[in-house]
């Protein structure tokens, strides 16, 4: 998550990377007391009114935090926005997250493509409200515990995630919508380090790489479930079937370290490959905190 975190907006509007001179600080200058000259006060212009708002974005933003309250006068809406949600997603568990359309959506709701407009822009948006009502199923840690149980917590309830919607790894992992849920996962996930002793900035990155660990084992997964059924040879089969290249063709003094790991069950698998790989994580995390701690 933080990997693709979009830095909060000031509470004044102001982006504060911009220097003395930029467009809207001028726009505050000339809404000094005596910029008119005659004494008078001009009424201070909104720095926020120099923020861009493309008509586009302001209806994705305004469908995830503001969506339409359902009518309450004329015909009953034959749908509602949490039904085309939940039809869009399961959609997307079927076929795919490439496949999802809105004419897929529609036939499954067996409603007319052309209604569900009525409902959701468009495609893009549709998928933001999936990911959010995905995000919503998180189990998130609470603010009192403990960070390495709060962190690893956060990882797991990701990881598993991803398992219930591996759709959600072909969407562009760095541009996750700005949708109500998402936020509130990666709040906690920073909440977890905040007062370890990190700097702002190591915090952020931390976060970042747990959540690029957890995405690359999920995509592993998934991958390995899709080779799996399209197979039917699951991966210890596989790999039993290709014993004879150990034999046959592996040579031991071109890759003597390779051996001499293996000889030393280096390469016996985990019961729980994702467990042991994220305590592995969590010592690194632990050590940097502490020697942060002994640095402050």
């Amino acid at each position: 998550m933080a990997s693709n975190t979009v830095a909060p907006v000031p509470s004044d509007g102001v982006d504060s990377a911009r220097t003395p001179d930029s467009s809207v600080d001028a726009a505050l200058a000339d809404a000094s007391p005596d910029a008119g000259g005659d004494g008078t006060q001009d009424v201070a212009e909104d720095p926020t009114d120099q923020i861009p708002r493309p008509d586009d974005v302001t209806r994705r933003l305004a469908l995830l935090w503001d969506p339409p309250a359902p009518p309450t006068r004329g015909r009953k809406a034959r749908l509602t926005l949490a039904e085309v949600v939940e039809a869009g997603t399961a959609v997307a568990q079927e076929v795919g997250l490439e496949a999802l359309s809105m004419r897929r959506v529609a036939a499954r709701l067996g409603v007319g493509a052309m209604s569900l407009y009525t409902y959701v822009p468009g495609r893009t948006e549709l998928v933001d409200l999936m990911i959010d009502r995905a995000f919503g199923e998180l189990d998130l840690p609470t603010a009192d515990a403990p960070w390495r149980e709060g962190l690893s917590r956060y990882a797991r309830e990701v990881w598993h995630l991803y398992q219930r919607h591996p759709w959600i790894l072909q969407t562009n992992m760095w541009r996750l919508p700005l949708s109500p849920h998402v936020l509130d996962a990666q709040e906690a996930g920073l909440r977890t380090l905040v007062d370890t002793g990190l700097s702002a900035e190591r915090v952020v990155e931390i976060l970042g790489l747990v959540d690029a660990f957890v995405r690359g084992l999920a995509r592993a997964a998934v991958a390995e479930t899709v080779e799996n059924d399209a197979s039917g040879m699951s991966s210890d089969e596989y790999w039993t079937s290709m014993s004879s290249f150990w034999a046959d063709w592996f040579d031991v003094e071109r890759y003597p370290v390779m051996t001499r790991i293996w000889e030393a069950g280096g390469f016996d698998t985990p019961t729980d490959p994702f467990d042991a790989s994220l305590d592995r994580l969590l010592d690194g995390v632990e050590m940097t905190i502490d020697r942060a701690r002994e640095q402050g």
